[in-house]
């Protein structure tokens, strides 16, 4: 298989589950570079331009809310799923399985 266009469609279908991946993670809160790790650490690699500007346009849709920790030498953002972020990861997570049980079943495995 042609490595580039798997590629390309491995991002695709990636791309859609930043945010719920996002949304699952920052339960517990997390500056940004931490919440790359964790992602990694789970096998969902997602690279620092992708997730940045992310978390800009969740916390300013409502759906994160974040808070300076300025305790340190380094002052860092830390990111947590807002109340509205939190009822749009159940929705989500909802949907995803809804697919995957869709995709399993047109796949032949019923597992």
């Amino acid at each position: 298989m042609d490595e580039e266009l798997l590629a390309g469609h491995v991002q695709e279908l990636r791309r859609g589950t930043v945010v719920l991946a996002a949304l699952a993670t920052l339960e517990e809160p997390r500056y940004g570079y931490a919440l790359l790790e964790t992602l990694d650490a789970a096998g969902f690699a997602v690279d620092g331009n992708t997730l940045y500007p992310l978390l800009r346009r969740l916390e300013k849709q409502g759906l994160l809310t974040s808070e300076w920790n300025t305790d340190e030498a380094r002052p860092r953002k830390f990111y947590r799923t807002s109340p509205a972020g939190a009822a749009l990861r159940a929705h989500l997570l909802t949907e995803w399985r809804s697919l995957d049980t869709a995709i399993a079943a047109l796949d032949g495995d019923q597992s």
